[in-house]
């Protein structure tokens, strides 16, 4: 069996998966990648189921050892590896894959061909940063092993995307009547306290509503307005429940990009119906199957 060893962990590396679902009543978020469509891509890529285990790296990437020979794909953020993105690509045995500081985007994704090989817990690998379910961070040292978990061969191709570019669109959410335009009018900046659960934004405060909301269900995506006015969106770590009050929310095609936001980049809003936002996850799907057409 394969196994890599983590060299250098870069600032905050973990191991991720698409996340775990159906806990949600006990206070456990689903996790997962912050950029599902880039890890989705890269285990296609190997050939690997797209729920295998890979690394997400943040701000700063890894540099990894391999035991054996293997076949791997970068996906997300340029980490200045040396290797090509969005293509899967050997490397031999003993070979050092040293990802620096990202050039673009907060966050890219190693899948390895067989997948990482990591404990599940609640049915998946995802590592939950602020409560410490399936583990931590990785630290120089760590050994990770490689499983056998790959689904097809690999695919020759490399993929191009522009899927990373433009406001984020949010259809309504559940208190959109009390609040005006000002979401959609403001540039807002991500704020340095932003985290896998929440992106914190900075610029013009949103008045919010008077009164008191009931504790509710939050959701994936939710842009809460706190007291300060200061939207927040809630991220793959979120709490399971709010009482601020949200008047939009990401659609769930441009999660992706929620995952490449890094302090100091600017946000806007485009609002959309739900026929556009169906519209544009379909899209979206028909592009990451594309893969399995790939020589």
């Amino acid at each position: 069996m394969n196994s890599l060893l983590i060299v250098e962990p870069g600032f905050q590396t973990t191991v991720q998966d698409l996340g775990r679902f159906g806990y949600a009543h006990l206070g456990v978020s689903a996790s997962g990648a912050a950029d599902a469509l880039a890890l989705r891509a890269a285990n296609l890529l190997v050939g690997n189921a797209e729920n295998a285990p890979a690394l997400e790296m943040t701000l700063t990437g890894v540099t990894v050892q391999f035991e054996k020979a293997a076949v791997i794909a970068l996906t997300g953020s340029e980490f200045g590896a040396g290797l090509p993105l969005w293509k899967a690509v050997d490397v031999s045995a003993g070979a050092l894959v040293r990802c620096g500081a990202a050039l673009s985007g907060a966050r890219g994704y190693l899948a390895v061909r067989g997948g990482i090989d990591a404990a599940m817990v609640l049915g998946s690998a995802s590592v939950h940063l602020a409560s410490g379910v399936g583990g931590r961070a990785l630290k120089a040292g760590d050994v990770l092993r490689v499983g056998d978990g790959a689904v097809r061969r690999a695919r020759s191709g490399a993929l191009s995307s522009s899927l990373y570019e433009g406001p984020l669109r949010v259809t309504a959410g559940p208190q959109a009547a009390w609040f005006g335009q000002e979401l959609f009018d403001s540039v807002y900046q991500v704020g340095e306290a932003s985290n896998r659960m929440g992106i914190r934004l900075v610029g013009t405060a949103i008045p919010s509503p008077p009164g008191r909301m009931v504790t509710e269900g939050v959701a994936l995506g939710a842009i809460q307005i706190p007291p300060d006015g200061q939207p927040i969106i809630l991220f793959v770590e979120h709490q399971t429940t709010g009482g601020y009050p949200k008047p939009a929310n990401v659609i769930s095609a441009d999660l992706c990009r929620v995952g490449q936001l890094r302090p100091r980049d600017t946000v806007r809003f485009e609002p959309v119906t739900l026929a556009k936002a169906r519209e544009l996850r379909r899209a979206q799907e028909e592009w990451i199957y594309s893969i399995l057409s790939m020589e």
